[in-house]
């Protein structure tokens, strides 16, 4: 009788822990493998209102998010790859990876710390972009636990990086979770710490065309940025130091305008069309509040993206260096067909250090890195 009761008990517990297993809001699967034998999760995970993302482990990267339109109609509007393989080439653009340790450019490539000169990879001749070469962040395999509560669910992740990987100083411990809620919000929080004095600029580079990705333009969507200012550019897109006013300007965004409306009024050496960054309006903040960066909306479909973040800076990127790569179910990833919204300290910053308007880009031994970067879906009224 005893064991006949036990095995009722132990039963019951299985059926049980089936049933929540079921019910559950995030999941995690094997996506494949990198060429040393890594496995590479892909982790799901979904709302009670239709939105559905996925997250890999590889780069901690966005790999898929569906949001309804107005109409209730899902589809996927952030690009990426069916495989491993993809994501590892060079035909991967950063797509929807976390990028660093350094986002976006540092001029030749050089910084100083205390005196001390550091020379990273210029991957981005004559340039250092997104973190480097094969051991940027964007490029390996992240450890991730999943979590969940009744409104919320998500997934984080960690990972080590030595000191000296991809030349820059410092063992870095690095942390993002992604956490997705009922109103169709993803924030992203970094948090990180180092042994040793280093720069550090983490966000993710997640690419959208809110009318679905593989749709074939993003200029006929509209923006609005929250600022005032914009940090110009060089012909090899290096910040010059200066804060410079958007208005009269292609770049004046504090108003909806048409992302193709003045896109061919201005160009570079290095890309002509939209690749700069823009300096929040913050004065109203505090420190540390988390205010509206940017809102980007397709007037065809509804869909509406508000990015909100901590950050004094945003890059707004065009898509200008897309060329038709192949991404997710035979999707073609055209010039402009998708743009992205890069919350960040500026471009350059580590060696601006100390000119007026400019946000410290130094991680010192005892202090934490903090990020808030936001994605909130909805659709317009």
């Amino acid at each position: 009788m005893l064991r006949l009761r036990f095995s009722c008990f132990v039963a019951l517990a299985l059926s049980c822990m089936v049933a929540s297993s079921a019910n559950a809001h995030v999941h995690a699967f094997k996506f494949g493998e990198t060429p040393d034998g890594e496995m590479v999760k892909v982790y799901t995970m979904k709302s009670d209102n239709g939105a559905y993302i996925e997250i890999l482990t590889l780069g901690a990267t966005i790999r898929k998010i569906e949001v309804p339109d107005k109409d209730g109609n899902v589809a996927d509007v952030v690009f990426g790859f069916d495989n491993v393989e993809d994501y590892l080439s060079d035909e991967n653009q950063y797509f929807g990876a976390v990028v660093g340790r350094y986002g976006n450019r540092i001029a030749d490539g050089k910084f100083t710390i205390d005196d001390e000169e550091y020379q990273l990879a210029t991957n981005d001749p004559p340039n250092h972009l997104h973190g480097g070469g094969d051991r940027a962040l964007s490029k390996v395999v992240w450890k991730a636990k999943r979590f969940e509560s009744e409104t919320e669910r998500g997934v984080t992740m960690w990972y080590t990086s030595p000191d000296g990987e991809e030349g820059y100083p410092g063992e870095l411990s690095a942390r993002v979770t992604y956490t997705l809620n009922n109103d169709n919000e993803l924030r992203i929080d970094f948090e990180a710490t180092t042994d040793k004095a280093t720069v550090l600029n983490l966000t993710n580079h997640a690419y959208f065309n809110l009318h679905g990705a593989g749709s074939p333009t993003i200029n006929d969507h509209e923006l609005m940025i929250n600022a005032d200012r914009y940090t110009p550019v060089d012909d090899t897109l290096i910040t010059t130091g200066e804060l410079a006013p958007v208005e009269g300007t292609p770049l004046d965004f504090r108003t909806f305008h048409t992302i193709g409306e003045r896109v061919d009024e201005f160009g570079y050496a290095k890309g002509a069309g939209y690749d700069h960054n823009f300096v929040i309006n913050r004065d109203d903040a505090q420190e540390g509040e988390v205010i509206t960066a940017a809102v980007l909306r397709d007037p065809e479909s509804g869909r509406q993206l508000t990015v909100k973040t901590d950050q004094p800076g945003v890059q707004f990127y065009g898509g200008n260096f897309l060329h038709g790569q192949i991404g997710k179910d035979g999707q073609v990833y055209k010039k402009r067909s998708g743009c992205c919204l890069e919350t960040q300290v500026f471009p350059d910053s580590p060696n601006k250090q100390g000119k007026e308007g400019w946000p410290n880009a130094v991680l010192r031994p005892g202090e934490t890195y903090r990020h808030v970067q936001q994605f909130g879906f909805g659709v317009t009224e």
